[in-house]
């Protein structure tokens, strides 16, 4: 059974930081896309950083670009989401989410979802 557990949200005020985590178990973690997605209220689903667990390659949404990495323990079959310089626009519950695949590029195409984890950026 696939599952995806995330964490690591919280409350920071405007240019503070966080580090989301995203555990995965129960499928071959070394050919995937995992990622992160973000839905805030009156808002369209977004994705924001994906990284290839095979080759390593990442994409970045341009709202994050410069401010977010996202990085992986191969070991820990864990993605990482560091969120820095955060913006009252970044408040959002976000999803660890994993596509497996074959492509390199790109967002990821999710089969599988965590539960989500609370972001809040106060100004």
């Amino acid at each position: 059974q696939v599952q995806l557990v995330d964490s690591g949200g919280g409350s920071v005020q405007a240019g503070g930081s966080l580090r989301l985590s995203c555990a995965a178990s129960g499928y071959t973690y070394s050919s995937n896309c995992m990622g992160w997605f973000r839905l805030a209220p009156g808002k369209e689903r977004e994705g924001v950083a994906a990284i290839y667990t095979g080759g390593g390659s990442t994409y970045y949404a341009d709202s994050v670009k410069g401010r977010f990495t996202i990085s992986q323990d191969k070991a820990k079959n864990t993605v990482y989401l560091q969120m820095n310089s955060l913006k009252p626009e970044d408040t959002a519950m976000y999803y660890c989410a994993a596509e497996q695949t074959t492509r390199a590029g790109g967002m990821c195409r999710p089969n599988y979802w965590g539960q989500g984890t609370q972001v809040t950026v106060s100004s």
